[in-house]
């Protein structure tokens, strides 16, 4: 269970925080640490709730700071030693972190001694490391979550965590996607959490993809060293017992990337097969739909018809 996670695009009406850049500032650990009597009324409830349960999981969002976390386990310690003094008995619960704020990753040692698990959130962590607001349609444009310093620090940040003992999880919007998730999986994350809509294609492609085949799917992506431009934005969908992919837009490889690629493929795509609705499909006719035919595309199964 996350702790009050408030601030930037999560308003509470009966809560107002009114600021001039929200992403920025008085938001998650920092609301509640700013009012401990708010924290202790949730950690409360939540010790209680798993009475006798003994799974409860705590989830500590927007952390910057280790003395942060430091805090937080301290009230924590406070609840379950008042619940005793009550006469409830409750175990000491798992406690992690969000990695969402780009200095938590410099900070993974400190953290991995304090808490028993990482949990990623992509759509912060990817917004603060390019310092775009994904809110702002002027620079809309320039989030992505597959840019190569994204896909860069997740990978470190899986490799780390493994090496650190403390499993890591990744929720958000890369997640849910197809392709992120195989991404995701080729570097080492066991644990995905998206919402329910997303769970059937991401589950058939991870089924259909073995791990070796998303290891270097995750090789040959890191390799692409130009902006978000450059990589590919997947759109997949289930049709006749295949895989088929359709690239929404133009890909453009540098040299480099071409040479790691292997080549590209370019064709039209019927309207009648578009997996994507017809709309996509007229889009996808005009401009030309393109598919890159790597090895961890053909493992995939994955072709532009």
């Amino acid at each position: 269970m996350r702790t009050l996670d408030i601030g930037g695009d999560k308003d509470l009406p009966y809560f107002p925080i009114d600021e001039a850049n929200p992403f920025l500032g008085w938001r998650g650990i920092r609301v509640t640490l700013d009012h401990p009597e708010v924290l202790m009324v949730q950690l409360r409830a939540m010790l209680r709730a798993s009475q006798g349960l003994d799974n409860l999981q705590v989830l500590l969002p927007m952390v910057t700071n280790v003395s942060e976390v430091d805090d937080a386990l301290r009230l924590l310690e406070r609840a379950i030693s008042e619940l005793g003094e009550e006469g409830v008995s409750v175990a000491r619960p798992r406690v992690g972190v969000m990695i969402e704020v780009p200095a938590t990753l410099y900070q993974l040692e400190a953290l991995a001694r304090r808490v028993d698990f990482f949990s990623v959130g992509s759509n912060d962590l990817t917004q603060y490391l390019l310092a775009v607001d994904r809110n702002n349609p002027r620079v809309a444009e320039l989030y992505d979550a597959c840019h190569p310093a994204v896909l860069s620090a997740l990978s470190r940040l899986a490799v780390e965590s493994r090496e650190l003992g403390v499993p890591a999880s990744v929720c958000g919007e890369l997640a849910g996607d197809p392709a992120g998730a195989l991404l995701l999986m080729g570097m080492g994350f066991e644990a995905l959490s998206m919402n329910a809509p997303s769970l059937p294609k991401v589950r058939a492609a991870v089924r259909r993809v073995s791990l070796e085949a998303a290891q270097q799917l995750v090789e040959d992506t890191l390799l692409l060293d130009c902006p978000w431009r450059c990589v590919v934005i997947w759109t997949t969908a289930w049709e006749s017992g295949n895989w088929v992919t359709c690239c929404r837009r133009r890909i453009e490889l540098t040299r480099r990337s071409r040479a790691v690629i292997h080549g590209v493929r370019e064709s039209r795509l019927s309207p009648a097969r578009c997996p994507v609705g017809r709309s996509a499909a007229r889009r996808c006719r005009n401009d030309r739909c393109c598919a890159i035919r790597a090895r961890w595309w053909l493992a995939c199964r994955s072709r532009c018809r």
